[in-house]
């Protein structure tokens, strides 16, 4: 059993080049994508990444909420899935926060009604995968 969730979990986090999110399309079924790792993470709970708006995954976050993010540490064979909501965030300053100028190259118009728009994802549960076994657990 895990003595620290939040270290043991963050620091896998910390330590992947790629993340992977997941949403419901309008038949019930998951979609997976591979993303660059978040642009901010708070605790185990609270992670944003940047995307492009006019994406069929914002399109099927605004329908329903309900995703799953998972991150895997190959090198060890280990891994964490968490189970939350995501959030499509097109506030300005929020967007602000997050941008800097060399996004402009795949973000056209900016924070300005552009493509750019924010995710965040809530985690409400989790399962960590490590030495042949798995352990369900809450996000406090």
């Amino acid at each position: 059993m895990m003595k620290n969730p939040t270290e043991t979990i963050g620091n896998l986090i910390d330590k992947q080049g790629v993340s992977f999110i997941s949403s419901v399309d309008e038949n019930g079924y998951p979609n997976t994508k591979a993303m660059l790792p978040p642009v901010k993470r708070e605790g185990i709970k609270t992670f944003y990444w940047h995307t492009n708006a006019p994406s069929m995954r914002i399109k099927q976050y605004k329908n329903n909420p309900k995703a799953c993010i998972y991150f895997c540490d190959k090198r060890f064979f280990r891994g964490v899935m968490l189970k939350g909501k995501m959030e499509v965030s097109d506030d300005k300053k929020i967007k602000e926060e997050f941008w800097k100028d060399d996004l402009s190259t795949y973000y056209k118009g900016g924070t300005d009604g552009g493509d750019f728009i924010i995710i965040k994802f809530t985690a409400e549960t989790g399962r960590y995968y490590s030495n042949f076994s798995s352990e369900d657990f809450k996000i406090e």
